[in-house]
């Protein structure tokens, strides 16, 4: 079936999935001159999220600086394994993003939308780590029965404190390590401790924030595509969403060796 576009005037075939049927806005000449637009745009805004990271990267040479003692005990209360387990499942996750565009650029749909599903899980397996294997305990003092560095504390764990039917075991005087006047652990060494937890949390949470951003686009990107949004003809919200996944990657490349092997 054969009708008209009302947008362009062009005929437009109903038996084509819509990145075929796919029209530019009315103030761009063709469908490459707004993609090219639309990234450059992008670009600009991805300037801004640097500028944002900046400051906080500023802010640790400062301090690191100044408390280089603060920043060594700190670093060493940082499991390099987990930060290490992070780095690459974030950078397999930018291979399956950029994967995902050319299955996309080269009609390969279905694949483009099982490498979306498989960043989107790794994604989510970031921050799982994140906020139970390290910040639940460090905040709390409670560890999940599975985590292996639980084992370290077997003399200090205080069974009649588990929580969950067990799946939380907690450790006497491992939590407490809070960011600025929230910093309660008794055993520092350094008065200075908790300026670098201020600067660990900011810069991860803010990247796992960013992480959040990133999995919201992609989940938005797979739904989308199941309509037939993207393919050879228009995928410009998929690479869109491509290099902000790249940019999470890079700032963590970045606070990967900046936080955790520093001691």
């Amino acid at each position: 079936m054969t009708t008209i576009d009302h947008k362009t005037g062009q005929l437009d075939d109903a038996s084509k999935p819509l990145w075929a049927r796919y029209r530019p806005g009315h103030h761009w000449k063709n469908a490459a001159e707004e993609f090219d637009g639309c990234k450059l745009g992008f670009w600009l805004f991805l300037a801004t999220e640097v500028l944002l990271f900046a400051g906080i990267f500023v802010a640790y040479a400062i301090f690191r600086a100044k408390y280089p003692a603060a920043w060594v005990e700190g670093s060493s209360q940082l499991d390099w394994k987990i930060g290490g387990l992070n780095t690459v499942v974030l950078l397999v996750s930018s291979f399956t993003m950029a994967y995902s565009i050319y299955c996309f650029q080269t009609d390969k749909i279905k694949k483009g939308q099982q490498m979306l599903l498989a960043t989107f899980v790794m994604g989510g397996m970031f921050l799982v780590l994140k906020l139970c294997l390290e910040y639940m305990p460090k905040m709390t003092g409670y560890f999940l029965a599975f985590d292996p560095a639980l084992s370290h504390y077997t003399d200090l764990i205080v069974h009649d404190h588990a929580k969950l039917g067990g799946l939380l075991q907690y450790v006497e005087g491992y939590g407490g390590k809070a960011p600025g006047k929230y910093f309660t652990h008794g055993f520092a060494s350094d008065v200075n401790i908790p300026l670098w937890w201020s600067v660990y949390y900011s810069g991860t949470a803010i990247h796992a924030l960013h992480v959040v951003i990133g999995m919201t686009m992609i989940a938005r990107t797979y739904f989308r595509s199941f309509k037939g949004h993207y393919g050879s003809g228009h995928y410009t919200f998929v690479e869109m969403t491509g290099l902000y996944w790249h940019l999470v990657d890079l700032v963590w490349i970045f606070l990967f060796p900046l936080l955790y092997l520093i001691h």
